[in-house]
């Protein structure tokens, strides 16, 4: 950056090649969605590996909860609830793997949607499978505010949360 030009007006927009930054992988994959849902229904409880995402209220209220996967078990996983509040329109939250790992956002207003971003594989040393991780955080509670919360098929988890 040492020899950007600089506008006298506004800011400059500059590409990057991602590839080409020292330390991130040769190759992230970027989506990006909008959420849609009626009232009382969710973006089910889920977490992932190897991904980041962040989502924006784009209309209506929600229900949103987080969590932070302490420990994956062969059935459960322990978690920790971190957030839980009323979202409403250009509200926002993140999650990845280090903070805020599975995530549930259920509507309460008669129409919801939730603008969605997400990177998979930013971190080269995680070599589990991105995809969703279903689980149910109404689980046993456990000391210091963890809760054992059991694995579930996405049939499971969309029969009782969706």
């Amino acid at each position: 950056m040492k020899t950007a030009r600089l506008p006298d007006n506004g800011a400059k927009s500059v590409g990057i090649d991602l590839s080409k930054v020292e330390g991130l992988p040769e190759r992230m994959l970027f989506g990006k969605q909008i959420f849609c849902m009626k009232k009382g229904r969710s973006v089910v409880p889920h977490g992932h590996s190897n991904m980041c995402t962040g989502f924006i209220i784009l209309r209506g209220t929600f229900e949103g909860k987080h969590y932070d996967r302490v420990e994956d078990k062969p059935k459960h996983y322990v978690i920790k609830p971190t957030i839980d509040k009323a979202f409403k329109a250009g509200e926002f939250s993140t999650v990845s793997d280090h903070k805020d790992n599975v995530h549930w956002f259920k509507a309460t207003s008669e129409a919801g949607f939730i603008f969605n971003i997400h990177v998979i594989g930013y971190d080269p040393t995680i070599k589990v499978s991105t995809g969703r991780l279903y689980l149910d955080p109404e689980g046993e509670k456990l000391e210091g505010g963890l809760i054992l919360a059991r694995k579930m098929t996405s049939a499971e988890c969309h029969k009782k949360y969706g």
